[in-house]
């Protein structure tokens, strides 16, 4: 069972309790969030077991969480299945370093320092700026693209068909909302966000990040991975920092990325993160592609016998 693509969430998909029984059950798990703890400046482990939400939900906070979570869900699915081996491999926004992490771009620190401070530079681009974001839901790609250029925000995430999320300024993103029934868009949802992600708006948190990667050597990825920004395998560390910094401000294109694996081939995916977004998502991108979602041991255990 080696045509598998592993698949990373993204924030929003963080939840208080997450990987609290998986650290329990499996010495493999607990020993990452030791890990964690040790290397970063405040427990973590403590965030993502006990909370509250609203410190989960700091981007400084659930961005690293949600990296050692769908590692430590991998861990244990190897540790299961040690002849489980990654085909390929994407994430959503934040997810793609965790792809990388499992690629061997680079070491499990080594990614966990640059999510804790890509986390924390967009965090600060938040508190510097008034962004906001709005899903659009069951519009035309033209017509949600058109919209958002006449309210002059950007487009966050190609997610799914028919679910386009724009970002930007607070103004431009009530405009938009107010404009989405006018050009044929079912619906204009606001989300409960700190900010505009994916948007000019973090244009400070690229360069930040782009200084840090700078400074960060990359090995070649043992597997491809398929970046958010162009919606493929990237290659070389030029490349690959390249599209690290870019998706900053640059919109995820999801659906282009799920499309380019199913055209590679792919059709059995796993997901590793909490919350089963992504299968949700590839529920409207392909329904013939079969997603097993992996968050907690009783998702695992499911997993493993769905897997042998």
């Amino acid at each position: 069972m080696n045509n598998v693509v592993f698949l990373f969430s993204g924030q929003g998909a963080q939840k208080v309790g997450m990987g609290e029984d998986l650290a329990k059950a499996y010495p493999v798990a607990q020993k990452l969030f030791e890990q964690a703890d040790a290397a970063l400046d405040f427990s973590l482990s403590e965030v993502m077991f006990s909370g509250p939400d609203e410190e989960l939900t700091r981007t400084s906070r659930c961005q690293p969480a949600l990296y050692v979570h769908g590692l430590a869900c991998l861990a244990v699915l190897q540790e299961k299945l040690p002849e489980l081996k990654p085909a390929a491999a994407a994430g959503l926004s934040l997810g793609e370093f965790t792809a990388h992490a499992v690629a061997g771009t680079f070491d499990f620190e080594t990614g966990l320092s640059l999510v804790a401070q890509r986390g924390a530079f967009m965090e600060e681009a938040c508190d510097a700026t008034d962004g906001a974001m709005a899903a659009m839901i069951g519009g035309d790609e033209e017509a949600v693209v058109q919209l958002a250029a006449d309210c002059d925000v950007d487009v966050a995430n190609f997610n799914a068909i028919g679910q386009i999320v724009l970002s930007g300024s607070e103004e431009g993103i009530d405009k938009a909302v107010a404009e989405a029934k006018g050009r044929g868009i079912r619906m204009g949802r606001k989300l409960k966000v700190a900010g505009a992600y994916h948007s000019r708006l973090m244009s400070s948190a690229q360069d930040k990040l782009a200084g840090v990667l700078a400074e960060t050597s990359l090995a070649e990825p043992s597997i491809p991975v398929v970046c958010n920004f162009e919606a493929r395998s990237v290659s070389g560390e030029a490349d690959i920092k390249a599209m690290l910094e870019q998706q900053v401000t640059g919109s995820v294109r999801w659906t282009a990325s799920m499309q380019q694996l199913i055209a590679d081939g792919y059709t059995t995916f796993v997901e590793l993160g909490p919350g089963k977004v992504l299968a949700g998502l590839m529920g409207r991108i392909d329904k013939a592609v079969k997603v097993i979602s992996i968050e907690d041991t009783e998702s695992l255990e499911a997993a493993v016998e769905a897997l042998k």
